[in-house]
């Protein structure tokens, strides 16, 4: 009778730590990790490399450390705020003078024989800033918006330069989503990317005589309905963006010729017409659309994937982990992926809801935005409909440092869980 009741007891004191936490939370991002190191090992299966295990030894570690942050108090982070920027600022800087260079970006620092990639970490650096600012006051006024626009800037240009594309979109994404969680005017946030719409789609449209000037006008006219509606100055906050979002479209072209550097360029166009090069930057992407058709609805089975087992697709264990996924689970494994992920987001979306602060509800934001951009990106440039951009799937994709930066924002949205006020019945 003793021994029966005591160990429950026991074991429940051993789980104090982490009551509060949510537990589906930990076991999603667990079991992605652990599909990644199985469909890592069945692309290496016959190259002889060995980073599946790597993978999986990177994700307990990982996970020993969010287990660890859970049971700290994250508020504790507000105090460091301005300490952690300036590390992450740092660290992006020290890449640019003795980072290592592969495939035409200055990107990782060896450490003690690891390679370690700044602009990873720089993700969770920002979004516990820019969450600690917005935590003092909302972003509901321009002046506060724009002083969150200029913390962001400064780790959003290092990483562009390094050149790192894809982690620069993945910044911008995480900034726009904590903004409007912090109460700006989904207006302001309109206005502020239009700059950037207005490019490619000056662009895209011009060449196109009639429907194309259709197009643009009414673009134009938007967004200056767009400013007459949310910005304080009626004359001059619809004539200014009006003008930025035609110089944008001037100037895109410039940026287009001189800024971007070629293989940025091959990105971006390659996804709408593969075949045009299929030897050369569309080789990824019709290997990959084979190898995910190849799947149909239960796949080939687990090592044996034709597309994966022969190594037709390169990267495969990083970017592209999902077309392995897609051929050999097919498409009832791949909606499965997704699924998971669906749940991690959710999850995250209760937890902001039920933080007992905003800095907490910020943090559970700014991770959740992190993961959705990564994951729609990554899967979209997989299935064609969207530019090959470099952004790895999350706790699926080989690399430590993206693993590692990953358990460690679950580990922090945890805290955030662990510490909320309990709920009064």
């Amino acid at each position: 009778m003793f021994q029966k009741s005591f160990l429950p007891i026991r074991f429940k004191h051993w789980l104090q730590p982490w009551q509060e936490v949510d537990w589906w939370l930990f076991a999603a991002p667990i079991a992605l990790t652990i599909l990644g190191g199985l469909m890592i090992r069945s692309v290496e299966l016959n190259a002889g490399w060995a980073d599946w295990w790597r993978h999986w030894i990177t994700g307990s570690v990982g996970l020993v450390l969010a287990l660890l942050i859970a049971r700290w108090r994250y508020d504790q982070l507000l105090q460091w705020k301005w300490w952690i920027y300036g590390i992450t600022n740092a660290s992006l800087l020290l890449v640019m003078f003795v980072g290592r260079e592969e495939l035409g970006a200055q990107r990782w620092i060896n450490i003690f024989g690891f390679n370690v990639q700044p602009s990873e970490f720089a993700k969770l650096g920002m979004i516990i800033t820019i969450a600690a600012v917005l935590h003092q006051r909302s972003a509901s006024t321009i002046p506060m918006m724009v002083k969150v626009l200029a913390i962001a800037a400064v780790p959003w240009i290092l990483v562009f330069l390094e050149p790192n594309l894809g982690t620069a979109l993945v910044f911008g994404s995480i900034t726009i989503g904590m903004l409007y969680w912090g109460n700006a005017n989904p207006g302001w946030l309109l206005l502020l990317v239009s700059p950037v719409i207005s490019a490619i789609l000056f662009n895209v449209m011009l060449p196109i005589w009639g429907i194309g000037i259709i197009v643009i006008a009414l673009w134009v006219a938007l967004i200056g309905w767009t400013a007459w509606k949310t910005l304080p100055w009626r004359l001059y906050g619809i004539l200014v963006p009006v003008v930025i979002n035609l110089v944008a479209g001037g100037l895109g072209r410039v940026l287009w010729q001189y800024v971007l550097k070629d293989y940025q360029k091959q990105r971006i166009t390659m996804f709408m017409n593969p075949d045009q090069d299929p030897l050369g930057g569309g080789y990824h992407l019709i290997q990959s659309r084979i190898a995910i058709g190849a799947g149909e609805l239960w796949g080939r089975g687990l090592y044996k994937g034709t597309q994966t087992q022969l190594n037709f697709i390169p990267e495969q264990h990083t970017d592209f982990i999902f077309t392995a996924i897609g051929e050999e689970l097919g498409f009832i494994g791949s909606a499965a992926v997704l699924l998971t992920f669906l749940l991690i987001c959710f999850r995250l979306l209760i937890i902001a809801q039920n933080a007992k602060d905003d800095f907490g509800s910020l943090l559970a934001i700014g991770v959740f935005s992190m993961i959705v951009f990564q994951v729609v990106i990554n899967v979209g440039m997989t299935i064609n409909l969207s530019p090959v951009t470099g952004i790895p799937l999350p706790w699926l994709s080989f690399g430590n440092a993206a693993l590692l930066m990953n358990f460690l924002a679950i580990g922090l949205v945890e805290s955030v869980a662990n510490f909320r006020q309990r709920l009064k019945f």
